[in-house]
């Protein structure tokens, strides 16, 4: 079993599968019977994809691109996702173990009282996203990820680390990060700091949080003759 690790941080991966060439390949994620093992889904173009109380376990998928996504009650476990474009994607309820999101798109997402285990977010772009109520019950690793005015909304992530991801204006609204690792990226223009008490960065990171601290209190500059200016 493989695992992924950034400094003190692993994620155990999703169990080693035969090669793609043995997996059934399936055309529905949906069974009729609310359980899918031992799958791929490949190179599927839908208008709209919903899944509702469904298990996905031991699978692959790839390719997959969406115009509206909306998934509800589902519980992952070993399941990779991989060049994906999941558009409109309101997902909620869920429980994900051992999963990997690698090169996929979840622009716009709204995620919502998702339960993450050993889940990896790789080269995934999750730009204007909101993430309310995730409670990582183990680790959760977001690698050279995009979060591009993304926000974390009453979050559990005592157990994430972010690195080499991009925080342009992304927020942190409530909930708990103590512990939370966010060295090995530029947090010059991150919001919300009142609610990272007790995260783990690098001392070199202590100039980009007063510059984001000074943005967020909006401070202002007295120039050489004693004016003001913002």
């Amino acid at each position: 079993m493989g695992t992924r690790t950034i400094r003190r941080t692993s994620v155990v991966l999703p169990c080693p599968l035969a090669p793609d060439r043995y997996l059934p390949r399936v055309t529905s994620l949906s069974d009729g019977h609310g359980h899918l093992a031992a799958f791929r889904y490949t190179a599927a173009d839908l208008r709209e994809l919903h899944l509702l109380d469904t298990d996905l376990q031991d699978g692959r998928i790839s390719g997959l691109r969406t115009e509206r996504t909306r998934l509800e009650k589902l519980r992952i476990d070993s399941v990779q996702f991989s060049g994906c474009d999941l558009a409109s994607l309101r997902w909620s309820d869920s429980r994900l173990s051992r999963t990997v999101f690698r090169d996929c798109t979840l622009v716009g997402a709204a995620l919502d009282d998702l339960t993450l285990d050993n889940v990896l977010f790789e080269n995934c772009t999750l730009d204007y996203s909101v993430l309310t109520r995730i409670r990582c019950t183990g680790p959760v690793i977001f690698s050279a990820c995009s979060l591009r005015e993304t926000v974390f909304a009453t979050a559990d992530a005592r157990t994430a680390l972010l690195d080499g991801c991009t925080l342009w204006l992304t927020e942190f609204d409530g909930g708990t990060y103590r512990g939370l690792d966010l060295r090995g990226n530029d947090l010059s223009r991150i919001r919300g700091l009142f609610h990272l008490q007790q995260i783990v960065i690098d001392r070199t990171q202590t100039t980009q949080l007063a510059e984001a601290l000074a943005v967020e209190l909006e401070v202002g500059f007295g120039d050489g003759g004693g004016g003001w200016r913002g």
